[in-house]
């Protein structure tokens, strides 16, 4: 195998095509693009009548290296042009490492696939080199695939081009509802979308709207941090506090944990546009990967109604917030509700 970075997306095309490598090293925190591999190694490598000889499932608690070579170094049955091996939850068994011998000459007729889910193997802890050279080898001889989750910042993005690959398009409006109701639980969000991408083919539309989103997703297109944040850019007094009073009455849909961090954000990003000295329209997308101009809305708002120096002291105020959030300075009387009411008059005031 070619010693490169293999993305989820070529991995996948090439075992679509029929091209399949004798390993798959599969690590990293996010699971869905692990699982989604292997299932579809599942269904390509051997056809369904030989599964039941040819095709073996092996689980992390139960099993040893030794067991997983011994697995691996058998041939295939005479109706069989190759085995398949699947390791699910390889970060469960002891000294892994110990692979790389097979991993240096691998059976060619094997297909062996390793799941190690929820982190690098490589990342130190014990026999730290010997799992860097696993891996090492593991990247010469097969497939090694980092599965990285994606960061909260990065999926409004990720969810337009998930969408423009099923030939739908969305408004920002509905992509931002989507990313504060879902977050970045890719599992979650791909049921979410197959339910939408089924109704709008049964209505023979292929556009999001924030209606659709509401009606079949379950939140508020009115009532979201999105536009909390966007009501606060505004210095819209009213219509903020028209949104943290629906909040306190449902904490458990808008728990104060969910808002923090997205007022966080977004006041950090605006001191960094404070900073910059070109505050343009095009160089706060760069600033920003953004794809969308009307992604930069609320950071050209804010630019225009806080200055640097109330930004950086709102940015002390979240802090302290968050600190009585979680119980520190902060008496047995006061609730989640009281905090971010007070935040929000020191935002606006």
């Amino acid at each position: 195998m070619a010693k490169e970075t293999y993305t989820y997306e070529t991995i996948c095309a090439d075992i679509k095509s029929g091209r399949f490598a004798p390993v798959y090293f599969l690590m990293g925190e996010e699971p869905y693009f692990i699982d989604m591999i292997t299932e579809l190694l599942i269904d390509s490598v051997l056809p369904e009548d030989s599964r039941a000889f040819d095709q073996h499932v092996l689980y992390g608690a139960d099993t040893r290296a030794v067991d997983i070579i011994h697995a691996a170094k058998q041939f295939p049955s005479m109706m069989s042009e190759r085995r398949l091996i699947v390791v699910r939850e390889a970060q469960l068994v002891k000294e892994l490492e110990l692979l790389e011998n097979y991993v240096k000459q691998p059976l060619v007729s094997t297909v062996l696939v390793i799941n190690y889910k929820y982190s690098r193997f490589d990342t130190g802890g014990k026999n730290s080199e010997k799992k860097k050279a696993f891996v090492a080898t593991v990247k010469k001889n097969g497939i090694l695939f980092d599965s990285e989750k994606i960061r909260d910042y990065k999926m409004p993005t990720f969810i337009h081009n998930t969408l423009k690959n099923r030939a739908i398009t969305a408004d920002e409006k509905s992509v931002r509802m989507l990313v504060e109701h879902l977050g970045n639980d890719l599992s979650l969000l791909f049921r979410e979308l197959d339910k939408l991408q089924i109704l709008l083919s049964a209505k023979s539309i292929n556009h999001i709207t924030p209606e659709i989103v509401e009606a079949n997703v379950g939140i508020s297109k009115e009532y979201n941090n999105f536009e909390l944040v966007n009501a606060i850019t505004k210095k819209d007094v009213l219509k903020a506090n028209r949104i943290i009073r629906h909040f306190g009455r449902n904490p458990k849909v808008y728990p104060v944990k969910k808002t923090l961090p997205m007022l966080f954000n977004y006041f950090v990003n605006l001191l960094i546009c404070h900073y910059e000295e070109d505050k343009s329209e095009s160089a706060i997308m760069k600033m920003f990967n953004f794809h969308h101009s009307m992604q930069t809305t609320d950071y050209k708002e804010g630019l225009r109604h806080f200055s640097g120096k109330k930004v950086f002291d709102i940015i002390h105020e979240i802090r302290v917030a968050d600190a009585r959030s979680k119980g520190y300075g902060a008496t047995s009387h006061t609730t989640d509700d009281d905090i971010i009411k007070e935040l929000l008059y020191k935002i606006l005031h």
